[in-house]
């Protein structure tokens, strides 16, 4: 049960951090580091030491700190609160942040993936009729247990809020998809081809037809690289968006390319406007932040079809709820899931949307 009272008596992180009585030491460098100085400046957060694991320690300063290994951290400081600044699913890497934490307090504060944005417990408390509206949705109570669990970390910051609701890609294609031999899949922010790959694992190969999205040009030209065999696929080198138009794009030739503000421009398409009224069985939706716009560039075609969707809920802090929101306003009385699959902070959450039976 989704309880306003358990979750505001909940200590949030940047509470906790600023009335730390040990020091307070940054876990990781790079952009996740560059958000949390930001964030801490607001809430007078003051950090003393910056840290990086034993085998990937380099000799190399960052924001001013000396970067130290682990244990030279524990040497200099003894006990201390350790803040995850990066985000894994190696399960090594994590095994690593796990040990952490039972020898320190750790937290893993809820960065925007897609800007500088960040969770905060008074505004998800002040919205909190959404929130609840959005759980009321859900059809089964693993569901309900990862939307619980997804609210408990996303206050605290404590990472055994999320191991507890871990699940694999592989339960969510069996129990909850159960993709047929006759799918036509699109697959919008389709990276190098890895969710194509997927797909065809979990229908022995067989699909009707496989639309591809992708903006970035490095990662475009290996998807289609490792597709190119496959009959009735069309690859478009287009950002998925919610019209026809040109937007500038960070080309990182990674998962985190993105709609930036900066950038190289791209061509961007409405799945409406692409498919001009063709057939969708099964959505994704994965596209660093513009999962909204794409969604709401699909309105036309969900509608029409009540396509089975999967789409990122992790990009922005409250999307986990937000846009399970948006797509029960295009197509109401659907079925609704969600999963987290393992990673440090909660990186891979997952809505999933059905028909209704």
């Amino acid at each position: 049960m989704l309880e306003f009272t358990e979750l505001s008596r909940l200590k949030d992180v940047y509470t906790e951090l600023a009335a730390a009585d040990k020091p307070v030491l940054v876990y990781g460098t790079g952009n996740g580091c560059e958000k949390l100085f930001c964030v801490f400046e607001r809430f007078g957060i003051k950090v003393q030491g910056i840290f990086a694991s034993d085998d990937f320690k380099r000799e190399r300063e960052f924001h001013g700190f000396r970067v130290l290994s682990l244990s030279e951290a524990e040497q200099r400081f003894g006990d201390f609160c350790a803040v995850l600044a990066f985000g894994t699913s190696i399960p090594e890497v994590m095994g690593r942040i796990e040990d952490i934490a039972k020898r320190h307090t750790l937290f893993a504060p809820e960065l925007s993936v897609a800007d500088d944005s960040f969770f905060e417990k008074s505004v998800f408390l002040d919205d909190f009729d959404n929130v609840q509206k959005a759980y009321s949705l859900l059809s089964d109570d693993k569901s309900r247990e990862v939307f619980e669990g997804l609210c408990r970390f996303k206050i605290t910051g404590d990472i055994s809020h999320l191991k507890s609701i871990f699940t694999t890609p592989d339960e969510s294609y069996e129990q909850i998809l159960r993709l047929g031999d006759d799918e036509i899949y699109c697959d919008l922010g389709a990276y190098t081809g890895d969710t194509v790959s997927e797909l065809l694992e979990h229908t022995c190969g067989s699909y009707r037809h496989i639309y591809c999205f992708e903006p970035d040009m490095r990662n475009f030209r290996r998807l289609v690289k490792n597709h190119l065999t496959l009959d009735n696929i069309d690859f478009v080198n287009a950002a998925a968006w919610d019209c026809d138009t040109q937007l500038s794009f960070s080309l990182t030739s990674g998962r985190q390319s993105a709609v930036s503000d900066k950038g190289r421009a791209v061509s961007a398409r409405s799945l409406d406007s692409y498919l001009s009224g063709r057939e969708v069985t099964y959505i994704k939706y994965d596209v660093e932040g513009a999962d909204r716009q794409a969604i709401l560039g699909s309105r036309k075609t969900i509608e029409t079809y009540c396509p089975k969707i999967c789409t990122a809920a992790y990009h922005r802090p409250y999307d986990f709820y937000k846009l399970i929101l948006l797509l029960d306003s295009i197509k109401e009385g659907s079925r609704f899931y969600l999963r987290q699959y393992p990673y440090y902070p909660s990186w891979e959450s997952n809505i999933f949307m059905l028909p209704h039976k």
